[in-house]
């Protein structure tokens, strides 16, 4: 099993790595980097339409009292979706597309999954600078707001503990890309990302549910620090804490274990 410090040894390829995954996305394509920003803001505007407008989606007062866009309310929680769902597709391709280099020259197997966190943290940030500039406009803003990085960089290393694990996987079994969009897209209804988690509240089950997930977790920290201009529940913390710490774990191990023989099959 790879050691963090052998990983932190190579940074300078993971810094490489993670400029040529940046410079590859866009290559050849006419509005290049603009379309980091497009596809966030299309899926913003559509969520917006549907639930906001036809569902007659509703948003609480923001933090200073008078704004209630559904818009900025749906923003601060797909910021958190797609940190996390970004950040397991991009491990689950991420290691197998390395395998060239991983079978011509020793480097640790954990460096293009670390890679591809990186470009995941870069989108990330991308996306929350448009949030807060928003914020300032409406005049939605608090020392709350800077909570959110500590928020987010939880959640990275969340999204990346089950990284490794998928992305190893996918290797040996193909059908786990597959399986993973699926639940993927089971776990954003099941999370309060388009719906206010009050309204599962006279449900004891889906309430249970929403509870045990820790993307709900995530989703109502960045809502207080972002929108509601709140520091996260004692609660809300706790998770943000046990849950990345339990799927690095894991992951980091079995990954350390199976990697070795998981290339000789890429």
């Amino acid at each position: 099993m790879t050691a963090p410090s052998q990983v932190w040894a190579y940074r300078t390829l993971i810094r490489n790595l993670a400029a040529r995954d940046l410079r590859s996305r866009y290559k050849k394509s006419f509005l290049g980097w603009l379309w980091s920003l497009i596809n966030p803001a299309t899926t913003l505007a559509i969520y917006s339409v549907v639930f906001g407008v036809f569902l007659n989606g509703k948003a609480p007062l923001a933090g200073n009292g008078h704004t209630d866009a559904f818009a900025l309310y749906l923003f601060t929680a797909l910021i958190g979706w797609n940190t996390f769902a970004g950040g397991i597709n991009t491990a689950l391709q991420s290691f197998l597309a390395s395998g060239g280099l991983l079978t011509r020259t020793y480097f640790p197997p954990e460096c293009p999954v670390v890679a591809g966190a990186l470009t995941v943290i870069t989108q990330t940030l991308l996306e929350a600078a448009i949030l807060v500039t928003f914020m300032i406009v409406v005049g939605n803003l608090s020392w709350t707001t800077l909570l959110a990085l500590p928020i987010l960089a939880s959640l990275t290393l969340y999204a990346f503990g089950i990284g490794l694990v998928v992305s190893l996987l996918n290797v040996r079994y193909r059908d786990v890309a597959y399986l993973t969009a699926l639940g993927l897209q089971l776990l954003f209804y099941a999370t309060p990302i388009v719906y206010s988690e009050a309204i599962v509240d006279e449900h004891p089950l889906a309430g249970l549910f929403l509870r045990l997930n820790p993307l709900t977790h995530y989703v109502a920290a960045l809502r207080k620090s972002l929108y509601l201009l709140e520091p996260p529940t004692a609660m809300s913390w706790l998770i943000m804490v046990i849950a990345p710490a339990v799927t690095i774990t894991i992951g980091w191990i079995f990954f350390g274990r199976n990697a070795p023989r998981f290339i000789e099959e890429i």
